[in-house]
């Protein structure tokens, strides 16, 4: 706040103290009267007031072409917070009704998040929908002529002139050049899950306008003014808090009653303070009415401004006015500013001030309604507050706004009754409102717990996990206030599962003889254990075959390192062009690859199975894998990635959907934030020795502990390469190995490995870890432990290494150990023991690419640049000049590279020459350090070619299957490029596909169902880039895709590499 807000709310407060005892009884917080505006005016007199006939003809007026358009800024900079400030947006989870604050310190500025969080399938809704947007046709827009404008005279501070009051729209109806006409048609307001709790509490807070006791008679008219806008505001997102999804079958916004019941449940001061507002702007339009009656509404529609001037008319009659006498006895504006003209002054800069604000919300859509309701309200101010009123004093915009303010109020005070009722028709079956509102006044059970635990309660029948009859007795033991069903909801509400399993253990189940176990579906024929591409691919294999699945992940995240990775999934051949590929051609380069360590059998598996695994991922995931490119260390184009987007991502993304629909089934119960840290063993007939029965979990997050049981648990937990700790795997058999860098995320820590070798499972090489020869040195923080990937693909479309004196040294597309050995070579104590000392600095180099071959890797390039990672230079000179290195060196490499190249071979093996520089002199190259980091690990449990874990002696442990990186063996002793993704498709649908299904669940058919595509239910609204632009926040972001805006506002959380590389997209072309 600032010094001068600071002194006007000081003088506010000690004005107040001096008109205190002015202060009229009706306009006391503490009055006892609970059904009404002030004393003198009921809420019933308001409603009959509106319903008469005032509520049918502004929304008449509404639709006329002159209220139609409003005139606004939206791109006023925001000069309220000297520093900027993150806020958060609260996501779009259809199922979401809770927030602490919903009535007072949210939503005024709120509106649609076009990507709901928990939906991730669902069609961005936002830039190019069905929707309109902020533009229109300039044809269509209203033909204004002559229009005259609200005169302001020089000076409007002094109290005690009849223009005072003149100039108090100023801060919201700026002119400038960003100012234009919005169809508030197109524009409808509705929820948007951005969160404005930050605004509204530097509107009420900071300008010291607050509902606490002790306030004088002009800030109690202030706040309770904001306060009816705002839960006019909080109605109208509750009337449209779902957003059109072709998911779900809506084809426009619906309503979410729980929302407004638990905003006013237990605030009606809320309403009241909406019922005042009404009154105040009634008034407002009574005492104006001559100059409204005689406004010119003309808009160069004739037949529509004739109609327009009678409904006005109409409104302003005094023959409706006056039927609504008690309503307009309720205020008298005349008993404000009686004390001391000062008040006045104070007054009005505090609404500047709070008009600025305004200006601060990062919603466009979110601020125009915002802008909108606090103008109308400013000129319901002007025409109150001034004697004459003329169009001198009040301007077309502000007409345009107060009408519209006032058919809004006016709609919510229908609407807030509305959804009341549409909310207990639908909980008919519970208790009566009046009890339910006695019961919970009784036992003084706040309203959000009792709301959250009903609403798990019709979860769990939902899902027929209990009887109706069952839900209506637990409905009632909620709402009557059991303390013991009350506490269990309270910490396990948000997981049905756990929540009904803790239910059928209660003391209370036993008291209320509910029998919950006998509905409980049948339990999961598996347990899978980690969310990466093989635990996803065996959980979807398992669910379309009838299965149920529970499934463990320790992060709050999907994907693992699989949303990582970027070079594509290797298969032969699923496309009509092999590519010179084969079979055996594959099989061989896998081999070698593999060196001695070599499996002929897992090997046959992953190659054999890796046609039909990228078809699967094309055909049932939906996932764009036509491109395909050759990666180091294999003979043919085999690769399959994305022509948009990176190979995991958008393959992790696919996946998880998938799954996701299956959740809403009840066929798969996903628990996130999980950790396993126990297999359970038991006995079983028929069998040597003892078999996997479950899993002991604990909850990370309270550390709590549970256990689960199914007749198989499938490991597909990753590698150990990011557990640098003192007794670590990467400790105990690769110590050299301990201070290098990695790609893998800090969740890589062995876990499955550590579970299974519990049971005595086997090992295999568990030395092999894969360094990857290109990692990037980020230049803003080169010693980081972690390192972003340099995609394999930046070799493969040209990418040379080039050391520190401006010479190559290796072929870029040989294997992964084989670049790296080079690469090491440049340290003499490696070069001369042919092993790492973990007390060396591990050597840098430089990838660049010329600009042919940066053409053909864009997609990555202009990521990696984005990112900071990568640098554009000019020729070879630039090039010396970023590197450090000698431009005649670079020069002679260069000449001799294309020389190679014209001949078919260099003197390091390679053979495959692309990217070749046409302009080493002023051609563009893009440049990054790279080091060597600590990539997969190619060793871990020993399995079989069906994915049994295997115990030490060779034999199969019952229950127990391995998949993806925490399975050894499938790579030998280094992994080929583009195999990773590969193997956990290959196991993960192979393990799936062997689980045994107890019972076959039906109506699964997930492999039936048409996924959407991202483009479907695309208009051809155009949103141009200014516009797109303008979103630039974590909060409010919008980014250009492919010709198309998307708000990937709440997206960012569940984008399977993280939001960051979605934030910084924020309001750019993402393209490329």
């Amino acid at each position: 706040m600032t010094l001068t807000t600071l002194m006007i709310v000081c003088v506010f407060l000690l004005a107040c103290i001096t008109a205190a005892q002015t202060q009229p009884d009706f306009l006391k917080t503490d009055t006892n009267v609970t059904d009404s505006v002030e004393g003198r005016c009921t809420m019933k007199d308001v409603e009959s007031a509106n319903n008469l006939q005032l509520g049918i003809i502004m929304k008449n007026l509404r639709d006329r072409d002159f209220f139609r358009w409003f005139s606004v800024d939206l791109d006023v900079p925001c000069n309220f917070w000297k520093e900027a400030e993150e806020f958060v947006c609260s996501g779009g989870d259809d199922d979401a009704s809770s927030t602490d604050e919903l009535a007072m310190t949210s939503s005024m500025m709120d509106s649609a998040s076009m990507f709901p969080s928990e939906e991730p399938d669902d069609e961005p809704l936002c830039g190019v929908t069905s929707q309109p947007s902020f533009d229109f046709e300039p044809t269509s827009d209203p033909i204004i002529t002559n229009e005259k404008k609200a005169t302001l005279a020089e000076d409007c501070s002094d109290p005690t002139k009849e223009n005072f009051w003149v100039d108090i729209c100023t801060g919201i109806d700026s002119e400038g050049p960003s100012k234009s006409n919005i169809d508030l048609h197109a524009n409808e307001e509705h929820n948007t899950y951005y969160n404005g709790s930050h605004i509204w509490s530097a509107i009420y807070d900071d300008n010291c306008v607050g509902s606490d006791g002790g306030m004088c008679y002009e800030e109690t008219v202030l706040y309770r003014l904001l306060s009816g806008i705002h839960s006019s505001t909080t109605i109208s997102i509750a009337k449209h808090y779902y957003p059109p999804s072709k998911k779900k079958n809506r084809t426009s916004y619906e309503p979410n009653p729980s929302f407004a019941i638990q905003a006013f449940s237990d605030h009606p001061e809320y309403v009241r303070n909406l019922h005042f507002t009404y009154v105040f702007l009634l008034r407002a339009l009574k005492k104006a009415s001559p100059f409204l009656s005689s406004y010119n509404y003309n808009t160069g529609n004739a037949t529509d401004d004739m109609l327009t001037e009678m409904l006005v008319r109409r409104l302003t009659e005094s023959s409706i006015l006056d039927s609504c006498s008690s309503v307009f006895g309720a205020f008298d504006e005349s008993l404000m500013f009686t004390s001391s003209p000062e008040l006045k002054t104070t007054f009005k800069s505090i609404f500047h001030n709070v008009s600025s604000i305004v200006d601060c919300v990062q919603c466009q859509q979110c601020k125009l309604h915002a802008k909108m309701s606090l103008l109308g309200l400013g000129a319901g101010m002007k025409m109150l507050f001034l004697e004459n009123i003329d169009d001198g004093s009040i301007s077309r915009n502000e007409v345009v706004a107060f009408i519209n303010t006032l058919g809004k109020v006016s709609e919510s005070i229908t609407d807030i009754r509305e959804l009341s009722n549409m909310y207990w028709e639908e909980n008919s079956f519970l208790i009566a409102p009046e009890r339910t509102e006695e019961a919970r006044e009784a036992k003084k059970l706040p309203f959000a717990l009792t709301d959250s635990c009903v609403s798990a309660v019709k979860q769990l029948s939902s899902r027929n996990l209990i009887s109706s009859e069952q839900e209506i007795s637990l409905a009632k033991e909620v709402l009557n206030g059991n303390v013991n069903l009350l506490a269990i909801c309270k910490h396990y509400s948000d997981d049905p599962m756990k929540f009904l399993r803790i239910l059928s253990n209660s003391d209370f189940y036993s008291s209320s003889k509910i029998d919950v176990a006998t509905h409980q579906q049948p339990p999961p024929d598996a347990i899978v254990v980690g969310t990466g591409l093989a635990g996803l691919a065996a959980t979807l294999t398992i669910l379309d075959n009838g299965g149920r699945v529970v499934l463990v992940e320790k992060e709050t995240r999907m994907g693992g390192n699989s949303a990582k990775a970027s070079s594509g999934i290797n298969a032969c051949c699923p496309h009509n062009d092999t590519h010179g590929d084969s079979r055996e051609l594959f099989k061989a380069d896998t081999t070698k690859s593999a060196g001695q360590g070599a499996n002929p059998g897992l090997i046959d598996v992953l190659v054999s199975g890796s046609e039909e695994a990228v078809k699967w991922l094309k055909e049932r995931v939906n996932v764009d894998l036509s491109q395909i490119a050759q990666l180091g260390g294999h003979s043919a184009k085999r690769t399959n990635r994305p022509s948009n987007g990176m190979a995991g991502a958008e393959i992790i993304y696919g996946m998880q959907r998938a799954v996701k629909e299956y959740e809403k089934q009840g066929r798969v119960e996903i628990l996130m934030g999980r950790k396993v840290v126990n297999l359970i063993e038991t006995e079983e007939e028929d069998t040597e020795g003892k078999v996997v029965a479950g899993v002991t979990v604990v909850d990370l997050a309270t550390n709590s502990t549970e256990s689960f049981f199914a007749p198989s648990t499938i490991l597909a937990t990753g590698g150990f390469a990011s557990d640098r700790s003192k007794g670590s795997y990467l400790d105990k058999y690769r110590p050299d190995l301990m201070a290098m860098p990695a790609t893998a995320g800090d969740f890589s820590t062995g876990d499955g490995v550590a579970l299974a070798t519990s049971l005595g499972a086997g090992v295999v090489g568990m030395d092999k870890v894969q360094l990857h020869p290109t990692g990037w040195v980020d230049p803003k923080d080169p010693s980081s432990g972690t390192k972003i990937l340099a995609a394999e693909l930046m070799r493969g479309v040209g990418g040379l290494l080039i050391n520190s004196e401006g010479k190559r040294f290796v072929n870029e597309v040989s294997t992964r150990s084989n670049v790296t050995h080079h690469m090491l070579m440049h340290d003499p104590v490696y070069k001369s023991e042919g092993v790492w000392d973990v007390n060396r600095e591990v050597p840098t180099f430089w990838l660049v690419l010329s600009e042919e071959a940066a053409k053909e890797g864009r997609k990555h390039v202009d990521l990696y640049t984005h990112k900071g990672l990568m640098k554009e230079v000019k020729g070879l000179k630039g090039l010396a000049k970023e590197t450090g290195t000698s431009e005649k060196n670079l020069k002679k490499t260069y000449e001799q590279y294309s020389k190679s190249a014209k001949v078919g071979s260099d003197e390091f093996g390679k053979t495959v020459f692309r990217g070749l520089s046409q302009n080493l002199k002023g051609g563009k190259f893009y440049v990054g350090k790279v080091t060597s980091v600590l990539h997969y690990c190619m060793g871990g449990v020993t399995i079989d070619e069906d994915g049994r874990v295997l115990g030490e002696e060779g034999i199969a442990i019952g229950g127990l299957w391995a998949a993806g990186e925490v399975a050894g063996g499938v790579h030998g002793d280094n992994r080929l490029g583009g195999n990773s993704l590969l193997e956990c498709t290959v196991f993960g649908r192979k393990v799936g596909g062997l689980i045994d299904i107890a019972d076959v669940a039906s109506g699964g058919g997930g492999g039936m169902e048409e996924v959407p595509s991202p483009d479907e239910d695309m208009s051809a609204k155009v949103v141009s880039m200014e516009e797109v632009a303008k979103h630039d926040k974590t909060e409010d972001c919008w980014v250009a895709l492919h010709g198309y805006a998307y708000d990937l506002t709440s997206f960012a959380e569940e984008h399977p590499p993280g939001p960051e590389s979605i934030h910084e997209l924020c309001g750019k072309d993402g393209t490329e």
